[in-house]
């Protein structure tokens, strides 16, 4: 036999050397047991090592929480000491009502009322489309020009008259109109897609029509076909069609989508049988009690830490920016918190079990994401559900890249992030804008991130820019409110809580 062969059935038999250093290390266990000293020690790994295989931190996680709470705690009671106590429920109700700002018109009220006529409009336009009454082209100009006028209204009306509008109705303005302009997009994308797909079941019906002859055996087809049709649109029960185009035309039906707690329109939503009066009971108060705290946080403890920060911020003292800039975080972190459960849980859940809606996957579990790019995809289901049917796809499929479709997507949100804090505030920056297109390279190095050091330290980056983002575009935005309706040399006076 060949000096080669041998040496290859050599190292051959050498790769079974795993299974046979467990035997030997049995045998040597089983050696030392036999022994009158009575040995207790064996191979082990200390439990810290990941060799080990523990995994059960439990005990950590409850003194992460207690240590957590007793940071709160003190906290609160510094702050107590140091401001007193600042929750004042007849302050809410000025602030709320707009008469803080010394406005008795309530404009937001007209513009919330106005917001009807744009619903109407494109109501009316879609009903000419489908009628033939208008081409499809200046049917469509029609639909982008009202698009743009109804979110440039508050922007106009808001920068224009100077009294009136109290900054929480400016808000809610600014938030219904966004909220409308996106679902009115989504109303007419979709009565677009049926009416091409309706003219093209026509024509092809046209022209299986002039292809086969006027006899009996037509017509038999012809009334097979339907009773196949009106088989397959009976819903579970038989009793009931679905909703097909261009039947779905009314204001009811356009009124019940402006109310579902949804942003991408369908004909035929799914539904709910009944409304689950605990769940319902549940959710109201959730909504009555979030109210209150995330008013009493904001009183409490944003609105002193805010202020103290102005003065170090505009001398750019890096230090005591800082520090500022870190004990607004927590406030604002916990304040955030809880508009996000008010908001995407029992908020929109009170909606959607009032009006039946049956899809309630409003978020997903964010808290897990390990790159900012799974964030948004999974903390604002019904935007993302949104971006990916009425912008991402569409892009796509025009022939462009998915870069760019996802460089878009993230252009349009970064300009209604912007929208929604330069007007009610009147101070017309891009620091939000800049903030949201900054999403695009920190996706890329928390990726990075996820991908060289695992998915916890990725978890930590998109933690990280949650809790200190948000707070430094608030102080940015403060500053330069303070700076454009009072002065610089109001900058002091307006500093002292």
């Amino acid at each position: 036999m060949p000096e080669y062969e041998q040496e290859s059935r050599v190292r051959l038999r050498r790769t079974k050397s795993v299974t046979r250093a467990e035997e030997i290390q049995r045998a040597d266990y089983m050696v030392r047991r036999s022994q009158p000293d009575k040995p207790c020690h064996r191979p082990r790994d200390s439990l810290f090592s990941w060799s080990s295989g523990f995994d059960n931190f439990t005990g950590f996680v409850n003194w992460g929480f207690l240590l957590l709470g007793l940071g709160g705690v003190r906290l609160l009671l510094e702050n107590f000491i140091k401001y007193g106590v600042r929750v004042d429920p007849r302050e809410w109700f000025l602030f709320l009502s707009g008469k803080s700002d010394g406005g008795e018109q309530y404009p937001s009220l007209i513009l919330i009322v106005y917001s009807i006529v744009p619903v109407v409009l494109c109501l009316l336009i879609e009903k000419g489309l489908s009628l033939d009454i208008m081409a499809h082209g200046p049917g469509m100009v029609f639909h982008v020009v009202n698009l743009i006028v109804m979110v440039l209204m508050p922007m106009v009306v808001i920068h224009v008259k100077e009294s009136g509008f109290s900054l929480i109705g400016s808000m809610y303005v600014c938030m219904l109109y966004a909220i409308l302009f996106l679902k009115l997009w989504s109303y007419v994308q979709v009565n677009m897609w049926c009416r091409v797909s309706a003219k093209k079941s026509t024509s092809q019906t046209r022209m299986r029509r002039q292809s086969l002859s006027y006899n009996n055996l037509q017509a038999s087809s012809v009334h097979q076909s339907s009773s196949e049709l009106d088989e397959v649109w009976h819903d579970a029960n038989g009793s009931s069609l679905l909703v097909q185009y261009p039947d779905n035309l009314h204001i009811g039906d356009l009124f019940y989508y402006i109310l579902a707690p949804t942003l991408c329109y369908e004909l035929n939503f799914p539904r709910t049988q009944r409304i689950r009066k605990r769940f319902l009971i549940k959710r109201i108060f959730e909504v009555f009690v979030g109210c209150q705290v995330v008013m009493s946080l904001c009183q409490q403890w944003m609105i002193p830490s805010v202020k103290n920060s102005l003065i170090p911020f505009t001398n750019m003292d890096v230090a005591k920016a800082a520090e500022r800039l870190l004990k607004l975080a927590i406030p604002n972190h916990l304040m955030w918190l809880c508009f996000f459960y008010l908001s995407f849980h029992s908020a929109l859940n009170l909606m959607g079990e009032l009006l039946h809606f049956a899809d309630r996957n409003f978020y997903c579990d964010w808290w897990n994401a390990n790159n900012i790019d799974t964030f948004w995809r999974t903390w604002n289901m019904p935007v993302h559900r949104w971006a990916v049917r009425h912008l991402y796809i569409p892009i796509v499929e025009m022939g462009y890249g998915k870069t760019t479709a996802s460089v878009t997507v993230f252009f349009i949100s970064a300009f209604f992030h912007e929208y929604l804090v330069s007007v009610p505030l009147k101070t017309f920056k891009i620091w939000a804008f800049l903030g949201m297109m900054g999403q695009i390279p920190l996706s890329a190095i928390s990726k990075y991130v996820e991908r060289h050091f695992g998915a916890r330290w990725g978890n930590i980056v998109v933690w990280s820019s949650l809790i200190i983002g948000q707070p430094l575009c608030i102080m940015v935005y403060y500053h330069d409110y303070v700076v454009t309706h009072f002065g610089e040399t109001l900058l002091e006076d307006h500093s002292i809580v």
